[in-house]
């Protein structure tokens, strides 16, 4: 098993390399971000321990890029910060776990083990349908390299399709996993998001990403020109 270790603290990168050898790891060491992407890139690892605070490119981004380029090996951050907020970012731009400094070598050791043993995850940190890009991290969509101004229930709305893939979805299911048990409004309130969405990304660029089903509900598909 190789693990790629990127910590620009060249003492605790060197205690975190000399404890894994031990575990009967094979270990490569980078102290800055950008060296650390570039090998993440160009090596196949089966884990990487990424620092948060790193020169030239910090883990948060560093581990973004290479969700971006499709690199899916088991990430694990190692953070000074302590706040929920801070953990919720690592996980949301694709992080798979997270240790707080100081932390025990044996407690990151056996996280490791579990993320190698899970292997590498299948879901996409930014979704893709066509042009359309949909990004859950950070609560972003773009289409055609242009940024759409969305309500966070639209994004919701428009997310929960993107995730089923081409599936189609009731309205009865959009409302269980967007709204909540309490909503007692008119089921159609449904009809009027999904008419929301498809003024902001579709009309303006004469597609038809959001396709209704009729008698079922609604689908995504990746229209690449056809006029609404």
């Amino acid at each position: 098993m190789r693990i790629l270790v990127v910590e620009d603290d060249q003492r605790l990168a060197e205690l975190l390399r000399r404890g894994l050898v031990a575990e009967g790891y094979a270990v490569d060491v980078a102290y800055e971000g950008p060296h650390g992407l570039e090998m993440a890139l160009d090596n196949d690892y089966d884990a990487l321990v990424l620092d948060v605070m790193l020169p030239g490119l910090n883990g948060y981004r560093l581990c973004a890029r290479l969700r971006e380029a499709g690199v899916w090996n088991p990430v694990l951050m190692l953070t000074a910060k302590d706040g929920e907020y801070d953990q919720a970012e690592g996980l949301d731009i694709g992080a798979d776990d997270y240790v707080t400094k100081p932390f025990s070598f044996v407690a990151l050791a056996a996280r490791l083990r579990a993320l190698i043993r899970r292997g590498r995850p299948q879901r996409p940190a930014v979704m893709r349908i066509g042009d359309l890009e949909i990004d859950p991290a950070t609560r972003r969509c773009r289409r055609s390299d242009t940024e759409l101004a969305l309500t966070a229930r639209e994004f919701a709305v428009l997310e929960y399709l993107a995730r089923h893939d081409g599936g189609t979805v009731t309205k009865s299911e959009v409302l269980e996993h967007v709204w909540d048990d309490r909503f007692d409004g008119d089921v159609n309130i449904v009809e009027v998001y999904i008419s929301a969405l498809r003024r902001k990304i579709d009309t303006p660029f004469q597609r038809r990403t959001i396709r209704t089903v009729r008698g079922t509900g609604y689908r995504l598909d990746a229209d690449e020109g056809s006029r609404p």
